[in-house]
């Protein structure tokens, strides 16, 4: 859950230190800018900043936000410390399709909302590729019918397969190729949180996906055996400490 203003100037925000959501009262004097700034459909006539404290721990924060000239109709443009929502992921996900779902993330910390829709359409797309969905002549040249092929190979659900085209596919599309709009934080979490499921879907049982795409012929022998040989050193968890999650 996103940062959120309240009454008074106090936030309520994810702290790193307490491991949870608490209150960051302001403290001190405030910096005000007067000046013109938008958001969207709203201008504001000015910006401040302000220094927080957490009640529990006393970490330190500061925020900025658009107003004019009160907290109730006021909009909070970024507050730190950078709250990041992050999925467990399992250990055989390889370390280029993770690194690109931890990238997604943050850009969706930082609320860079198009960048983070990109992102997980990405790592939807290099997932399938590395699972043997390749274009094949005429065949599986776009994104599209790769996750309609493994559906039809079994891989995913048809439910899985509506939500990669809705949620994922759809979403990074409007953001790489149609007008510039809003994407709203709701989208993001859903691409997110799609992503994540379809990233299960091939390697939280990986041995069986792996014999189930050779006999397929999407991958090959020597494909899985070097999977087997690559995970042998495997701590069994991701790069934040935790173990895969089981829907």
């Amino acid at each position: 859950m996103k940062p959120e203003l309240r009454d008074g100037g106090t936030i309520t925000a994810y702290c790193p230190d307490c491991e949870g959501r608490t209150n960051f009262t302001p403290v001190g004097a405030k910096i005000e800018i007067e000046g013109r700034f938008g958001h969207f459909n709203s201008t504001y006539h000015q910006l401040w900043y302000s220094l927080h404290q957490c009640v529990g721990c006393k970490r330190g924060g500061l925020s900025a936000i658009f107003t004019n000239g009160g907290y109730q109709s006021a909009y909070l443009r970024f507050f730190y410390p950078f709250f990041r929502e992050t999925l467990a992921l399992p250990s055989s996900v390889p370390k280029d399709i993770e690194a690109e779902f931890r990238e997604a993330e943050r850009c969706a910390s930082f609320g860079a909302n198009r960048a983070a829709s990109a992102m997980f359409r990405s790592a939807l797309e290099k997932t399938l590729k590395a699972n043997g969905y390749v274009r094949q002549g005429g065949k599986l040249r776009d994104l599209e019918s790769k996750i309609d092929e493994a559906a039809n190979d079994g891989i995913i659900t048809d439910a899985r397969r509506r939500r990669a085209h809705e949620e994922v596919r759809v979403l990074g599309n409007d953001v790489l190729h149609d007008e510039w709009r809003e994407v709203k934080d709701e989208e993001v979490e859903l691409a997110h949180l799609y992503t994540q499921r379809i990233l299960e879907d091939f390697y939280d049982d990986r041995e069986t996906v792996v014999k189930k795409l050779i006999e397929l012929g999407r991958l090959t022998k020597k494909d899985g055996d070097n999977e087997t040989s690559s995970s042998i050193t495997d701590t069994g968890y991701d790069d934040d400490g935790r173990g895969a999650s089981h829907p």
